[in-house]
């Protein structure tokens, strides 16, 4: 069971819908399989100093386009442009996902894990990503990026999927909500059910949605040593 502080910090739901993170076009255009698989979305995405920056918002907008195999092509470019930032390593570090699967097998898999999603909820759909519809180099803090995307806000189970990720992680070790082996990545099905238990009961309890719940935890993680 994970039971979080009674008081934390929980931001409104405008807050979290407006969490921009900068993007290098130019960069990720030359990583991909072909400029079609970029969200021509991403190009009204307003310039904040040297990049322009890209928010939850957006990215919900191209999710909501996600019924073809382009629209998931683009949701999944949109959730990886969204949780990666600039730098030239982390971005050839996501970009991997193109490098060792056809533009075809990743078409399939992405196809068969959002069914999933839809049909039989987050953890299953966690599985799947886990397991049979497993894309190399996706691993869990971007794959449960997509199934957020995805489902946060159409999600037809109890639960809607959340973003678990390393930061998030810490956040709930430092409010001793996980126990000390509880990892920082690589989470199995199940620990990732768990989550989704916590969160959900937390944001009933204090009347809000869940991403609220995880934007907090990640914030808090973010300041953590």
């Amino acid at each position: 069971m994970i039971v979080l502080p009674d008081d934390v910090d929980l931001p409104d739901r405008d807050a979290v819908l407006s969490q921009a993170i900068p993007f290098d076009r130019a960069r990720w255009i030359r990583l991909l399989p072909d400029s079609t698989w970029w969200p021509t979305a991403l190009e009204e995405c307003p310039d904040v100093g040297r990049w322009p920056r890209v928010d939850r918002r957006a990215v919900f907008r191209i999710a909501s386009q996600a019924d073809t195999a382009e629209g998931r092509r683009r949701l999944l470019v949109a959730a990886l442009v969204w949780g990666t930032g600039t730098k030239a390593q982390s971005v050839n570090r996501r970009a991997r996902v193109f490098e060792h699967s056809s533009p075809a097998d990743i078409d399939a898999r992405l196809g068969e894990a959002l069914d999933v999603l839809r049909a039989r909820g987050a953890a299953d759909a966690y599985w799947a990503f886990n397991n049979n519809q497993r894309v190399p180099y996706l691993g869990p803090a971007f794959f449960t990026k997509v199934l957020y995307f995805a489902g946060h806000d159409r999600a037809p189970a109890s639960h809607h999927p959340v973003i678990l990720d390393s930061v998030v992680s810490r956040a709930l070790k430092a409010n001793d909500a996980v126990d000390i082996n509880w990892p920082e990545n690589g989470w199995t099905t199940d620990q990732y059910r768990l989550y989704l238990d916590g969160v959900h009961e937390y944001a009933q309890a204090r009347g809000v949605l869940p991403d609220q719940v995880e934007a907090a935890l990640f914030s808090q993680g973010k300041q953590l040593p």
